[in-house]
């Protein structure tokens, strides 16, 4: 088995600083930024060898670890994916342009998901952009986030939160990943669309497989990775928003979202590479893509309004 290893703290540094953090305040990045200077320089990140092959006992806690993304990704009622189904056919159908009309300057994708969350209101879902901010507290930094939420109302007269979340795989890069850990990364959904319990899965999940991927290269798990801190994305105070600081369509298009317009075309592109695998490996029956069929247009109809 191929072994890539170095012995370099500052390689190590680099890597924990460019894959383990993003997306973050100016104040929680700079919270981050001590935060990793002090885990290296008490030895946390492991200046022994890192290398990216499995060792014996991790391969089989990663291959357990996988059969359980598996399992959650089966366990879906049928709203979560009717929602899903939704969800994936009007992030393919967003349009560069379609950007231009929300936020101007860097706005770290919120354009692409308020374009998103006008898309589902449109479709008739009670959706809305919601925007977290936590403290540090502990060895748990503090950040915000942003994602959606859809709330979901039932006949009982009682309603459920459906989180969206277009970045979701991306959380979970970490660096010199062990091979085994990349297939689990694959084989999370690029968009992650469910309750907070099923979310909860996910995240559990896959701070196990960090924590044993790392310390198959001697490297201990970072605050930053932490279950507390991934939940504090999603669990903690929200402020829920659909109506986005307009603009004028006519505004310079070479100067505006130039940041987003890439993450839309990666996004797309990943996604539709996911969906075109599921189809293969899981044909969809006839009811279903009929029924996708006539949902895209009534999304059409509507958006041609």
């Amino acid at each position: 088995m191929e072994l890539l290893c170095t012995t370099t703290t500052a390689t190590a540094a680099g890597d924990l600083w460019a894959r383990g953090i993003g997306g973050f305040s100016h104040e929680s990045e700079h919270d981050l930024a001590l935060m990793v200077s002090d885990f290296l320089e008490n030895g946390s990140a492991g200046t022994d060898s890192l290398c990216s092959s499995d060792s014996d006992s991790g391969f089989s806690d990663l291959a357990h670890l996988a059969d359980k993304i598996s399992f959650y990704k089966r366990s879906v009622p049928q709203y979560e994916m009717d929602l899903t189904s939704v969800v994936h056919s009007l992030i393919l159908s967003i349009k560069e342009t379609d950007l231009h009309a929300v936020k101007s300057d860097q706005c770290n994708a919120s354009c692409i998901r308020f374009v998103l969350v006008k898309l589902l209101r449109l479709s008739g879902y009670d959706a809305a952009v919601c925007s977290t901010r936590w403290q540090g507290s502990g060895k748990v930094p503090g950040g915000d986030h942003e994602y959606i939420d859809v709330v979901n109302y039932n006949t009982a007269g009682s309603s459920e939160r459906l989180i969206i979340d277009i970045d979701f795989r991306s959380y979970f890069e970490i660096a010199r990943a062990v091979d085994s850990y990349d297939k689990i990364l694959i084989s999370l959904p690029v968009v992650y669309v469910g309750s907070l319990i099923r979310l909860k899965q996910f995240l559990q999940v896959m701070v196990d497989a960090a924590r044993s991927s790392l310390s198959q290269n001697s490297m201990p798990l970072p605050p930053w990775r932490s279950l507390a801190y991934l939940q504090a994305k999603w669990q903690s105070p929200h402020q829920r928003d659909f109506n986005p600081d307009e603009q004028n369509i006519t505004t310079t298009y070479s100067l505006d979202h130039k940041q987003c317009r890439g993450h839309l075309k990666r996004l797309q592109s990943s996604l539709h590479s996911e969906v075109e695998a599921e189809r293969f490996l899981n044909p969809i029956n006839s009811d279903n893509t009929r029924w996708l069929k006539l949902e895209r247009r009534r999304h059409f109809s509507l958006r041609a309004l």
